[in-house]
């Protein structure tokens, strides 16, 4: 459990609750007692009398040994998707996205230092990982979470870099922070991010931000592709254009029904150009998103 001190309106036990139901995972579908006091750092005492009230309220079940999470556990996430509207817009755009490039499509939100999916449509599976709406990845080896990080003010975005577990997925991830940076900087200029197996082997993802009704960013939605059949020029030249008209439409109903809140997104540049890494401030822009031209 976190030893960071805390306001004195702070509830601990509510705290530690939260913790045992993130305990459980894909790895971690059920364990034991002495598992779950482990995991969160509590006793075995404190472990089973959080254990058996989240029983009484039904979203822990016990066969007497191990302990799962109910189904009712989605009604925690559900009352943030409900009152989420961004979803509901951009799926249809990511359908009929899908449906045009023949790719796996997802929206995802920047939490923390984390993305996290909010709305998925796929194609075939492409990663080990089963990715649903609520995966979490680190932001900064995903195309969406580079574009939201991009889009970050300086001074928010290296307080994030700061405390980033920087380590290598696979044998190409940036783990240098100057490296990183430079990429970044590349991303606000260029308005798109294409991550090449950093996440995994054999994955390529191209990413691109969405703004909200005042021009800031509130989303990001990809395309991935498996590296074998798909090469990083015909991601930019096939690809990224019509993730690219597939986000206008997403932001023009936006500014109708959708969410403000969010840092300020780049302008969208020639994708098919190189950019020098650097760095430099980005500015907010509500313009409409030019569109992009093939190599």
């Amino acid at each position: 459990m976190s030893t960071v001190a805390r306001a004195p309106h702070f509830v601990r036990s509510f705290e530690r609750g939260l913790a045992v139901i993130r305990s459980f995972d894909a790895e971690h579908p059920a364990r034991t007692l002495s598992e779950v006091a482990r995991a969160c750092g509590l006793t075995r005492a404190a472990a089973r009398r959080l254990l058996l009230t989240l029983a009484d309220l039904g979203y822990v079940h016990s066969d007497g040994r191990l302990f799962r999470l109910t189904p009712r556990v989605l009604e925690l996430g559900y009352a943030y998707l409900a009152g989420l509207t961004l979803p509901q817009v951009a799926e249809p755009h990511l359908e009929h996205l899908v449906a045009q490039v023949k790719e796996s499509s997802s929206l995802c939100v920047l939490d923390g230092d984390d993305i996290v999916y909010v709305a998925r449509v796929p194609t075939t599976r492409i990663m080990s990982a089963v990715i649903t709406v609520g995966t979490r990845f680190p932001a900064h080896v995903t195309s969406v979470g580079r574009v939201m990080l991009a889009a970050l003010a300086d001074e928010e975005l290296e307080l994030r870099l700061s405390r980033a577990q920087l380590r290598p997925l696979t044998a190409r991830t940036l783990i240098a922070p100057e490296d990183l940076r430079a990429e970044l900087a590349r991303v606000r200029r260029q308005g798109y991010a294409l991550v090449d197996q950093e996440l995994e082997e054999g994955l390529r993802s191209v990413g691109v931000p969405v703004r909200g009704r005042d021009g800031t960013v509130v989303a990001g939605v990809n395309l991935a592709v498996h590296a074998g059949r798909t090469s990083v020029a015909a991601v930019r030249r096939d690809l990224l254009p019509p993730l690219l008209a597939a986000v206008a439409r997403i932001e023009a109903d936006l500014r109708v029904t959708g969410p403000t809140a969010g840092a300020a997104a780049p302008r969208v540049t020639d994708p098919g150009r190189a950019s020098s890494p650097g760095t430099g401030t980005h500015r907010s822009s509500s313009s409409p998103r030019p569109p992009a031209p093939a190599d």
